[in-house]
């Protein structure tokens, strides 16, 4: 039976999650955040640019913001996981970016060095902890990150997806702005000067999904942000386009495995 906790931290930037993973498999998706997953126990298995992993426990995976990729567990027994779910912004205010068009990005999908891996499993359940004092809390991540980003980070020029005359980063800028409204093929086509034809070849070649299955995603994506804030799941359900509780409470769980309520 899955066990999943998604837990906000003193932090808005940083959350974290703690799954017991067994029959639930995650279908392609991408997040708008860094995913920093330690595999505790078990075995996944997950598809990412048209390759095939598998990672095991001691092993941690970093899928950056926007990646395609989907999961399961590799075995019947399932697997345990541990994740930071990171704003892409928290390294840019904290570890001093040269430049706002610079990004993070990471050398490796996966990882597998076992000093690394004991420290970031004790942040993790240090942030997750409630006796610990403010200065702990506020500090806790930057101590506990910077091994990491030393390690195997670098910094690279954020580099835009071209998307008739816009990208990819101003659509998404454009319906994080309008999540609430009934959007069309047709405005979308219009704001990169394609038709809608074109729009949806382009769109699809670029990150092979439709634009109907890019934006629901990124409406659950801006969901969970919003439930973690401490709205409740009928003004996230508004906020990000769905007029049906219900529907919306169906998608939620499709995508998490868990319901709106249970998001902490």
């Amino acid at each position: 039976m899955e066990k999943i906790l998604y837990s906000s931290t003193q932090n808005q930037a940083i959350s974290l999650i703690e799954a017991d993973y067994h029959q639930f498999a995650f279908d392609r998706h991408y997040h708008l955040d860094f995913h920093i997953g330690l595999m505790t126990s078990g075995q996944q298995k997950f598809s990412h640019q048209g390759h095939q992993y598998h990672v095991g426990r001691g092993e941690m995976i970093i899928m950056p913001p926007d990646e395609l990729h989907d999961g399961r567990s590799l075995l019947d027994s399932g697997y345990q996981v541990r994740v930071f779910s990171i704003d892409p912004n928290w390294f840019r205010d904290n570890l001093a970016l040269a430049r706002p068009d610079n990004i993070m990005s990471f050398k490796q999908l996966i990882i597998k060095d076992s000093y690394l891996f004991n420290a970031l499993t004790q942040l993790h359940q240090q942030l997750m902890r409630a006796d610990q004092s403010q200065l702990a809390l506020d500090c806790l991540p930057y101590e506990g990150l910077s091994g990491l980003v030393a390690r195997y980070g670098s910094v690279n020029e954020k580099k835009a997806i071209p998307l008739g005359k816009q990208s990819l980063s101003t659509l998404k800028e454009y319906l994080l702005a309008n999540l609430d409204q009934a959007i069309r093929l047709e405005q979308l086509a219009r704001l990169c000067h394609l038709s809608p034809t074109q729009f949806q070849r382009h769109f699809k070649a670029r990150t092979n999904m439709t634009p109907y299955a890019w934006l629901t995603r990124l409406r659950i994506e801006q969901a969970m942000k919003l439930l973690k804030a401490g709205l409740s799941g009928t003004e996230v359900a508004m906020q990000v386009g769905f007029y049906d509780q219900s529907h919306f409470t169906k998608a939620f769980k499709n995508c998490y495995g868990i319901s709106p309520s249970a998001v902490s």
